[in-house]
């Protein structure tokens, strides 16, 4: 069985070179500007905020381990990130439906105003950076796109150990 230091010399060292820069690229625009989206600088939110509250949005309230586990990222780094979520009524902390004296996070009526007010935006920067292009050249990046984060997840997963590691990359946006 070939190993992946076998894979890499058979394959366009240019190539992988020209994919690895273009992902560090896209990583570093992406930060810049959080994909922000479009209009005033409110409309922007932090990668760890957008992911947090999208998946309690798609997702319905959970505990921190729940929210952690399924994000791939430690209990102590949600508490962290919820904080001020928190603390801003983006997110309410409840007493669970079926244990009263556990706690789940929900995502509140103006968390969930926020996050589509971002989503929107974001839909817009979509529609801006892929002028000019096909429905169908939106689908085919839209597919490699999650086809990557999928195996950079299960890479991830892989070396860590933690089965859900980097789930996240696989919602919608």
């Amino acid at each position: 069985m070939p190993n992946s230091q076998d894979m890499t010399t058979a394959l366009d060292p240019g190539l992988l070179d020209a994919l690895q820069h273009q992902v560090a690229v896209f990583a570093r625009r992406a930060e810049q500007t959080r994909l922000g989206g479009t209009g005033q600088l409110r409309n922007s939110m932090d990668r760890a905020a957008y992911l947090l509250l999208n998946r309690l949005d798609q997702e319905g309230p959970m505990g921190v381990k729940a929210l952690a586990a399924g994000m791939g990222i430690d209990s102590s780094t949600v508490t962290r990130q919820v904080a001020p979520l928190v603390d801003t009524g983006l997110v309410k902390r409840t007493s669970h439906p079926e244990d009263g004296r556990a706690v789940v996070l929900q995502l509140s009526p103006r968390g969930l105003a926020r996050l589509e007010e971002v989503r929107s935006s974001r839909r817009q920067l979509m529609v801006e950076v892929t002028e000019g292009w096909t429905p169908e050249e939106r689908e085919s990046f839209c597919t490699l796109l999650t086809r990557f984060n999928t195996a950079l997840s299960a890479r991830q997963s892989a070396h860590t150990g933690h089965a859900a590691a980097g789930a996240e990359s696989t919602q919608t946006s």
